[in-house]
């Protein structure tokens, strides 16, 4: 196949120097194709076979005025030889299109490090939009770092000169020969890119040759216009054998859900109702109607969530999805299906709050809802990933657990996870265990005088739940709703007794999910100072922290926890081995709330909520703080 790669002569071509990662920001305007470059850099990077971790960064406004800091859009990958936790602290090249993207990024870059700027940009207009007094590009406050100013946009405009393409569509190309100078700074493949440009535009043929052209210009304008001291390359990484393909969050929660769906026989209902950013998981279940898989737009998060539950009720796994506020709107629905006792997935792609909030900012603030918001005592699985690749197996385990325990599972992802990317590993589906499932029958089906006597809530002696009672089944016919059930047989039961009971039986149906729950794996020693608990996507952040304050011979250790509810029962000794203990969250304090009052001790929070994930420096402060105090 015919890659279409920049051919260099022997003189032309700059030996590049091996590094072990690097962090590289792309910024600019909405307009400007940020992330459809970041995510073409990523796509070369895993061909590359680099590990890496991304940070895709939205402006939450719609159509943000250009060249104003509120809609500048960035993407921000860290890639290396060895293991890559974060998407990166401190940016070793920052590509701005703007004055509005250095002016919101620029303090990111590290002492030294590249800042490329569209010298064509950086005109008075944009200038005074973006906020500055003066141009940064001559008044020296850009000193600390290597400034490489380029003319991007009357580069591109003189390499399209013969293009039929009108003036905004070869100015939108600019992108590309961005790609192409990046691509070449750091020893990038162009295959990925070129084929991609190909298969998008393979019915526009002007706007493709366009598009391939201006990339190329960009990979030989970093070898010929002598700009830059050296260029880079990141080896290979050391990763397990195996087919890898580069997954972000959503990818992998849709992937999950189909594979439960064909390990357990039982077709997937997926409906949702569009908000950011959940909304980039239904358009991936749209792509895999070949499994099976049923999927809704519905006309609001209510609708959602009761046809979720209806199609639980008829056989399949119900699933639903949403952000922020939506899942206050599924509350009523959610404590339907506790008292009901069928299964249904809720994903809730966390985001900036409360209200609208921060729709393109990613936070763990729904924790306490997903917990406590219904009313009445309703208690409900709560899961959560940790990274991209990990939605996976926790959308599998989630729909699992759902129909083994008859439950609603929340999982509580993010923003960050949903979008953000990692290499995935794709596994052999022979290798993913079998789902089995306790559909009801009839055993105890007709009494001595002919009469149906089949008793929905009798239940399973070591899960507690009720048999799954499809619709059609002879002999199953039973009443459902909301209203409290009887003991065994589901009938309407107003008994103060039989309430108590039957409350206590469903908080002890969610505490049996424990014995689900592998042993809580430590990262590091069994005892110290210090113990680092953390949810969702704050583990790579926390693991970075603590393996620099290990290697510096600080007694800290870190626990990394996938379910929230109920606990793993051995977090309690866990906790019990170290003199202090932390957790960091991405909300004003919710998890320490839970184990405080869980655990009676006295946790330490640290509080982040400013639509960013944390950096691990952020972290070894605090535990620094600790081992001082």
């Amino acid at each position: 196949m015919e890659l279409d790669l920049p051919v260099l002569s022997d003189d032309e071509a700059t030996e590049p120097e091996a590094i072990r990662d690097a962090t590289v920001l792309f910024a600019g305007d909405s307009g400007d194709g940020m992330q459809l470059t970041g995510t073409q850099f990523t796509r070369a990077t895993a061909h590359a076979r680099n590990d890496l971790a991304t940070l895709p960064d939205y402006p939450a406004e719609i159509r943000a005025p250009a060249g104003t800091t509120f809609g500048v859009s960035a993407f921000q990958i860290q890639f290396g030889a060895g293991e890559v936790r974060t998407p990166g602290e401190q940016v070793d090249m920052l590509v701005a299109m703007n004055p509005a993207a250095l002016k919101v990024h620029g303090d990111r870059v590290a002492e030294g490090g590249t800042i490329l700027v569209d010298e064509n940009a950086f005109t008075e207009r944009n200038l005074d939009r973006a906020g500055y007094d003066a141009n940064p590009l001559e008044d020296g406050r850009l000193d600390p770092y290597q400034v490489i100013p380029v003319e991007l946009t009357r580069i591109t405009r003189s390499a399209l000169e013969d293009s039929p393409l009108k003036k905004d569509q070869k100015d939108r190309a600019k992108n590309m020969f961005a790609l192409g100078l990046a691509a070449w700074l750091y020893s990038r493949p162009l295959a990925p890119a070129i084929r991609w440009i190909r298969e998008k535009f393979d019915d526009q043929p002007d706007i493709l040759e366009a598009n391939l052209h201006v990339l190329r210009k960009g990979y030989h304008f970093g070898e010929t216009a002598d700009l830059f001291a050296t260029r880079y390359e990141v080896r290979e990484a050391d990763l397990p054998p195996g087919t890898y393909r580069t997954i972000t969050g959503a990818e992998a929660l849709a992937l999950g859900l189909v594979a439960a769906g064909e390990k357990s026989g039982h077709d997937v209902y997926y409906s949702s109702y569009p908000i950011t950013p959940a909304s980039d998981i239904l358009h991936e279940m749209s792509d895999y109607k070949e499994f099976g898989v049923r999927t809704v737009q519905a006309e609001d998060e209510i609708a959602a969530v009761t046809s979720a539950l209806g199609a639980s009720y008829g056989g399949h796994i119900g699933v639903t999805a949403t952000s922020g506020p939506g899942l206050a709107l599924k509350t009523e629905a959610t404590g339907l299906a506790v008292i009901t006792e069928l299964p249904l997935v809720v994903i809730d792609m966390q985001r900036g709050g409360p209200s609208t909030g921060l729709p393109t900012k990613p936070e763990q603030g729904d924790l306490l809802q997903a917990l406590y918001g219904r009313n009445g005592d309703a208690p409900a699985a709560v899961l959560a990933p940790h990274t991209p690749s990990d939605c996976f197996e926790v959308a599998f385990e989630a729909c699992r657990l759902a129909m083994k325990y008859m439950t609603p599972v929340f999982v509580m992802a993010d923003g960050y996870l949903g979008q953000g990317a990692e290499p995935w590993r794709v596994p052999d589906p022979a290798d993913l265990p079998t789902i089995d499932v306790d559909l009801a029958d009839a055993t105890n089906g007709v009494d001595g005088r002919g009469r149906d006597t089949f008793h929905p809530y009798v239940r399973d002696d070591e899960t507690l739940a009720r048999g799954w009672a499809l619709p059609g089944t002879p002999n199953l016919e039973h009443q459902i709703g909301g209203l409290e059930k009887e003991d065994e047989t589901g009938h309407v039961s107003y008994d103060p007794d039989n309430h108590q009971k039957m409350t206590e039986l469903r908080a002890a149906k969610i505490e049996r999910i424990t014995q689900d729950i592998p042993p809580t794996a430590v990262n590091g020693p069994e005892r110290g100072e210090v113990l680092v608990v953390g949810w969702g996507s704050t583990k790579g952040a926390i693991d970075t922290a603590v393996g620099r304050l290990q290697a510096e011979g600080v007694a800290v250790s870190s626990v990394h926890l996938r379910h929230l509810n109920p606990l793993p029962s051995d977090l309690d000794g866990i906790v019990e081995n170290f003199d202090q203990v932390l957790v960091p969250e991405l909300n004003n304090g919710q998890l320490v709330r839970v184990l405080r009052d869980r655990y009676a001790r006295p946790f330490d929070g640290l509080s982040k909520v400013q639509g960013q994930p944390f950096q691990a420096r952020e972290i070894e402060e605090r535990v620094q703080t600790l081992l001082d105090a």
